[in-house]
């Protein structure tokens, strides 16, 4: 996947950092990815950040990773609490964060935002990666929106029809603060990965864009 050796999470535990500024970016993004890679690469160790949510969107965001690093050989989930809409202005905060709880972590792959995301949120999020994450390959998934920013992506995960439909579920049954969004249904979500797929010469896939990859 992506530049990583394939021997990296055989000789040694396979460390993933997943990065979200809000409660189901993770999972829309990259949901399928991790389920995949959980099930080939057991010994996966996954450092899960949310950077944003009330309460009640923490306590599904909660759900939704328990859900999704079920497999993981250890999952440690961080849920914060910054503003939605406000992560330029409460970036010293953020990065302060990363310092203190990331840094140490060492991860092998990331996933997290496009550093040219329309959100301002989400490319806060991706510049933090960037700044923290020197040596880690940076696979940054994509968010399907009402701004219409999808890009070109030059990487793709191909995922079968019952690891998609597992995405599907977790997005269903774990955030239904979101269900009343015009956008956000399993037909978005199903027809973004046929689409990926199509690219990927598979029948689903998910995309992501990778600036740099080293192998």
């Amino acid at each position: 996947m992506f530049a990583l050796d394939p021997a990296l999470g055989r000789a040694e535990p396979l460390r993933v950092v997943c990065l979200g500024a809000h409660a189901d970016d993770i999972e829309i993004g990259a949901g399928g990815t991790l389920l995949r890679l959980l099930a080939e690469r057991p010994r996966t160790e996954v450092t899960h950040v949310v950077f944003s949510g009330s309460a009640d969107r923490a306590a599904e965001a909660r759900a939704a990773a328990d859900a999704l690093l079920a497999d993981a050989a250890r999952a440690d989930v961080h849920l914060l609490s910054h503003r939605d809409g406000f992560f330029p202005f409460e970036a010293s905060d953020i990065k302060a964060f990363a310092r203190e709880t990331l840094e140490s972590v060492r991860p092998h792959l990331v996933l997290t935002h496009r550093r040219d995301d329309a959100h301002q949120d989400h490319r806060v999020i991706a510049d933090l990666a960037w700044q923290t994450f020197r040596g880690a390959a940076i696979a940054a998934y994509e968010i399907p929106k009402w701004d219409g920013d999808l890009d070109r992506p030059n990487a793709y995960v191909r995922l079968d029809a019952a690891v998609l439909d597992h995405k599907l579920a977790i997005l269903d049954a774990h955030f239904p603060s979101q269900a009343t969004k015009g956008w956000y249904d399993a037909e978005t979500f199903r027809g973004l990965a046929r689409l990926r797929g199509v690219e990927a010469g598979a029948r689903y896939a998910e995309a992501f864009h990778c600036t740099k990859l080293v192998w």
